[in-house]
């Protein structure tokens, strides 16, 4: 039996057991996937220690720009946003890093919204804002602002989407007061700090692209009504199937995993 797991600080909360587990039932597959709590001081070790019993490793921060020192290679995008979200194993030991975030937040707008994507705000600065910045320049995009509360704190992911071989611009703002333009807005930033005024500012983008998936909705995504909202449990189950196939070789079931999480998350609400 093949294992894989998520990794993370915290991990609690990730659904991404409950989606690639159920890929696991749908597909006849006997393998294993957990969620490991592994702060960012042990995560080096413990990945080292693994054994040939595992296959695959799911990242969440603060372990995504960690994890590409520890692979024998790594895919253009996972270097192009300085980020990995996903290590292949083989025999115990890591032979590729790649950034799945970056394709599955492409496929999830797409999949949601088939018009042109010329300019994008994304709020916030880590990796997961790299990540779909660069998304959005995949999907066309030839200016991408970044709102953030402090400047210093985007320079890696305005960097890593400057760098797309398309050339787009970039720009840094204030998340408190900069203007919210474009055919895309992406928050990557917590619910908590999606006040009145940064809500309103975002009213008037047509696509809304919430990446979180709990809680849901947040505030971002509760304003959207008729506009064309991307969920957060879109591009977990988009970027899922891409880990999905990585690892086993087969074809993930996107709709039996994202229904998965949808199940799992009422319930959670229920609780």
């Amino acid at each position: 039996m093949l294992r894989c797991a998520v990794l993370g600080d915290p991990i609690a909360h990730s659904l991404s057991p409950v989606l690639h587990r159920a890929g696991y039932a749908a597909t006849g597959l006997d393998w294993e996937y957990d969620a490991v709590r592994v702060p960012e001081v042990e995560f080096t070790d413990f990945v080292r220690g693994l054994d040939g019993g595992w296959r695959g490793l799911s990242l969440t921060m603060p372990l995504k720009r960690k994890a590409l020192g520890l692979a024998g290679s790594v895919t253009a995008r996972a270097a192009l946003a300085a980020a990995a979200n996903t290590l292949l194993l083989e025999d115990g030991v890591v032979v590729l890093a790649d950034n799945t975030d970056l394709p599955g937040a492409a496929a999830a707008v797409r999949e949601r919204y088939d018009g042109p994507v010329r300019t994008a705000t994304v709020l916030g600065g880590g990796a997961t804002a790299a990540s779909t910045g660069l998304a959005m320049v995949d999907l066309g995009a030839t200016s991408v602002r970044l709102l953030v509360r402090s400047p210093d704190r985007a320079t890696e992911a305005a960097d890593a989407i400057a760098a797309h071989p398309s050339g787009p611009s970039v720009e840094v703002g204030s998340l408190a007061d900069s203007a919210v333009a474009g055919d895309v807005v992406v928050s990557t930033i917590p619910a908590a700090a999606q006040d009145e005024g940064l809500v309103a500012r975002c009213a008037e983008v047509p696509v809304v692209f919430e990446v979180i998936y709990d809680p849901w909705p947040t505030p971002i995504a509760a304003s959207a009504g008729d506009r064309v909202l991307v969920s957060g449990l879109d591009l977990l189950a988009h970027q899922a199937v891409l880990q999905f196939e990585l690892f086993t070789g087969v074809p993930g079931p996107l709709d039996v995993m994202r229904s998965a999480g949808a199940a799992e998350l009422a319930e959670r609400h229920r609780a």
